[in-house]
């Protein structure tokens, strides 16, 4: 953001706003884009949001002014609507319909290394090029690597599933009827919960730590462990999930994190010993957003419907997306000189609360049903 905001002459703010412009962006075609999904164009969602990416890169590193950088994260955003998980779990599930958990966790435990792998290299770039040739190179990327991946890997998409239910004499399933549904609004609820937690705590985590008086190496130690963390969480699930009930991990997933903002809260009483009690926040809640991620990608496959999942995850798109932007937002406003960040900090471990007893909910409705 410094080099862009430095050349375009841009506030804090107003860059800010571009990644906000993608999130929106994104929410607003996922549902549409969960619909070209489910009827087998995935090979074009994927190949042609690579392609987007790769193009508005490219106008990125050239861009001059504010409105045209507005517009280039707008295009982005678009494009993320068809190539980050949301997408890629909707395609997983309708090629590995027996065993897409199993395939979706393989697949967050590559991509929690995104960043590891990427922060750093587009950091050497930006020093070595300038930003504008850091952007170019990103492009090239997404168009010599990713979208010749999703045209070549992606041929052949399997038949629609409603089509197959019709031909063995099933009775077609109404879409909009599932969005009514019970489990759908309750899982919609737990989603939206618990994703609004895991987007407002980083924002604020170094400040919150300061506040507390953890020394200045913790408080960029712990924040920077917490992706480390995830991948671990997300490793041990793949190798150890099979010897447990899946419902009962999935309901105990969840937990991890209002029990790590219990720790968070605990943690001013600790004294000397608030860095380890810190600590405990870090592994509970690194742990269970990592394995969260696999919960709410698979939630609406296992207790909804697993050949409608791709239009169900994309109708919740824009709450999603309008949680992820106000969600900081809200955590900011609630904090005071006198309390700091403990009232939103409870108000986060009540999100948490209500959106574990949510899904337990839909869960229970979902099995009931079966």
């Amino acid at each position: 953001m410094g080099p862009v905001e430095e050349a375009l002459g841009l506030s804090r703010a107003q860059a800010s706003l571009g990644f906000s412009l993608a999130i929106l962006a994104e929410g607003l075609l996922a549902y549409p884009v969960g619909r070209w999904i489910d009827r087998g164009h995935e090979r074009l969602v994927m190949t042609g949001g690579s392609l987007l990416a790769g193009a508005c890169l490219l106008l990125h590193g050239l861009v001059a002014t504010l409105w045209g950088f507005y517009a280039v994260w707008l295009g982005l955003g678009a494009a993320m609507a068809g190539v980050l998980y949301s997408p890629a779990f909707a395609v997983v599930t309708r090629r590995f319909p027996q065993d897409y958990r199993r395939a979706i966790i393989t697949m967050t435990f590559l991509g929690g290394l995104a960043s590891t792998v990427f922060i750093p290299f587009t950091s050497w770039l930006i020093a070595a090029w300038g930003w504008r040739m850091a952007i170019a190179s990103l492009a090239a990327w997404q168009l010599l690597l990713c979208a010749p991946l999703h045209a070549w890997m992606l041929r052949g998409a399997p038949p629609r599933m409603p089509r197959i239910a019709k031909l063995a004499g099933a009775k077609p399933v109404n879409v909009r009827s599932l969005m009514r549904s019970p489990p759908f609004l309750l899982i919609g609820l737990f989603v939206m919960a618990l994703l609004s937690v895991s987007v407002a705590l980083p924002a604020h985590m170094i400040s919150l730590l300061r506040e507390y008086g953890v020394k200045e190496t913790w408080v960029v130690v712990l924040p920077a462990s917490i992706g480390v963390i995830q991948v671990l969480g997300r490793l041990l699930l793949y190798f150890f999930e099979h010897r447990f009930d899946l419902h009962l991990a999935n309901r105990v997933i969840p937990l991890l994190i209002p029990m790590g903002l219990v720790a968070l809260l605990l943690a001013p009483l600790a004294g000397p010993a608030s860095a380890w009690v810190v600590l405990g926040f870090v592994v509970l809640y690194g742990m269970g957003n990592g394995m969260l991620t696999i919960v709410r990608g698979t939630a609406i496959a296992q207790y909804v419907s697993k050949e409608h999942a791709a239009t169900l995850n994309g109708a919740l798109g824009l709450p999603l997306a309008l949680a992820r932007a106000s969600a900081p937002l809200l955590l900011g406003v609630l904090w005071n000189p006198q309390v700091g960040y403990t009232h939103g900090l409870w108000l986060l471990l009540a999100m948490s609360a209500v959106g574990v007893v949510a899904l337990v909910g839909a869960q229970h409705l979902a099995l009931v049903q079966d």
